[in-house]
């Protein structure tokens, strides 16, 4: 009889339900429910509608009722970053305000007055993006200190719905590495560094590792669900579960591609050297307690917004095809630029940038697009260059993962910049990730090498390499 597991996995713009089943050696997965996730305005803030996303997981389990089917386990992936605290009766204290938000702007700044940078990263080994968990909880510090007077939770976005599910507070780590506020080596809460910021360190909850079986579902939900199953932490952080997808064994950097750009390697130790902290790189924690060396880079969030600027016109299809057409276009921005994080109009912005750069302005949605192609393939250039500096050796390979490795014409752009073999696939990379860490927790799978192995047979993966006599530009 198949055993069948749920990934719940929601990213910035949209969430889904996937079932997973393995059969023949090989991992199967059927889609079930999908929702979209926006960005709403409450009172003065951006924030995520956390309520509409948990009605949504309901749904879905509810579907699966429908479709006879009963999971063994649930795990729940999403963004990283952001967080709910609860007050004394397990109750919201606050919105899940968005890292979009500009109430941190300043923040960082701020903190770096009570802590030097050099020491919180030394400490944390994490990126430097001012819309970081330590910096947003420090907003609230300055601007709403009572908030933080009644609070007596704090849980991240996937340990909030995960509450919901069980009625247990906890904070799985690949997802707390993200913060800035938790040691890299010790790999526990830094009740120093909380202390030194003046926030209260006994709201943080104890550290659950990826392919941990947190609990059963609430009674309530079992009577409503018509079933129960556990409830299992994947890697919670999309990025941890998609790495996990990764299915060559042997070295290789990967880009996770989405709304945002991870590019990095998978590491056995935190690299928090000078070097890292000058290219401003993160080590944020992974399976088996493995560290992803990585950079954030904006990532297809910039096509996402520039289609929604054209009236959603244009298909991510067309768009690539008149990319094609505008292939002598070169203009190219610092995607990596605050100004790209969250601006009134994608388009204008980036008219404005090739403007104050005296370079060609883009005016067609052709041009847009290659500039936008064009200026990641430029930022992978540079990160992959400062990670074979840092590591003092050449990488032969590109993994690229995720739903943006669909986009062949960026593909075949990122072989012919880097000479190197690049490899797209899977697509479905979180959702596999978080479907394997529950098949390791309920012990159908032993470990990570024999999931990999698993996932290599499963899924198609496509091979692009360098095109003859392609300039690397």
């Amino acid at each position: 009889m198949r055993k069948y597991t749920l990934a719940v996995d929601i990213g910035a713009s949209s969430g889904r339900l996937i079932l997973g089943f393995s059969e023949d050696g090989h991992l199967q997965l059927e889609e079930i429910h999908r929702f979209s996730n926006n960005i709403v305005k409450k009172g003065q803030h951006y924030c995520w509608d956390v309520n509409k996303l948990f009605a949504e997981i309901k749904i879905g389990i509810k579907k699966c009722n429908d479709l006879g089917i009963k999971p063994e386990s649930i795990g729940i992936d999403t963004w990283a970053v952001d967080f709910v605290l609860l007050d004394e009766n397990g109750e919201l204290l606050t919105e899940a305000v968005a890292y979009r938000d500009d109430r941190t702007d300043g923040m960082m700044e701020e903190v770096f007055q009570k802590i030097s940078k050099e020491r919180l990263y030394l400490e944390t080994g994490i990126q430097f993006q001012k819309f970081n968990t330590i910096y947003q909880l420090y907003s609230i510090k300055k601007n709403n200190p009572e908030i933080l007077d009644k609070a007596k939770t704090f849980l991240m976005i996937p340990d909030y719905f995960n509450y919901l599910l069980t009625g247990k507070a906890a904070n799985e780590y690949t997802n707390a590495s993200s913060t800035q506020l938790l040691n890299a080596f010790t790999k526990k809460w830094d009740k120093e560094l909380l202390e030194t910021l003046g926030i209260n360190a006994s709201m943080f909850q104890d550290i659950k590792l990826p392919n941990t079986v947190l609990g059963n579902l609430r009674e309530e939900l079992v009577e409503e669900f018509g079933f129960d199953m556990k409830v299992v932490t994947p890697a919670t952080h999309d990025t941890g579960s998609a790495v996990i997808s990764i299915p060559e064994l042997n070295e290789t950097i990967y880009i996770s591609s989405g709304t945002w750009s991870l590019i990095g390697v998978e590491n056995r130790f935190p690299i928090c050297i000078n070097k890292a902290l000058d290219y401003n790189f993160t080590n944020e924690g992974g399976i088996d307690y493995r560290y992803r060396f990585l950079k954030n880079i904006m990532g297809l969030w910039m096509i996402q917004e520039v289609k929604r600027n054209y009236d959603n016109h244009y298909s991510f299809a067309q768009f690539v095809d008149l990319a094609r057409e505008a292939k002598d276009f070169n203009s190219i921005v610092d995607v990596n630029d605050n100004r790209f994080l969250k601006p009134e109009n994608m388009i204008e912005e980036i008219q404005k940038y090739c403007a104050e750069t005296n370079q060609t302005i883009p005016t067609a949605p052709g041009e847009v697009a290659k500039c936008v192609y064009s200026s990641l393939v430029d930022s992978y250039i540079k990160a992959i260059s400062e990670i074979e500096e840092i590591f003092e050796k050449t990488f032969p390979s590109i993994n690229i993962i995720g739903g943006g490795c669909q986009n062949e014409m960026l593909n075949q752009l990122i072989a012919d910049a880097t000479k190197k073999c690049v490899y797209a696939g899977p697509i479905e990379a979180t959702a596999i990730g978080n479907i394997v860490s529950q098949l390791i927790a309920l012990g159908e799978i032993k470990d990570i090498l024999e999931a990999r192995n698993i996932i290599k047979n499963s899924f198609e993966v496509e091979k692009y390499e360098a095109k003859e006599n392609e300039p690397v530009k």
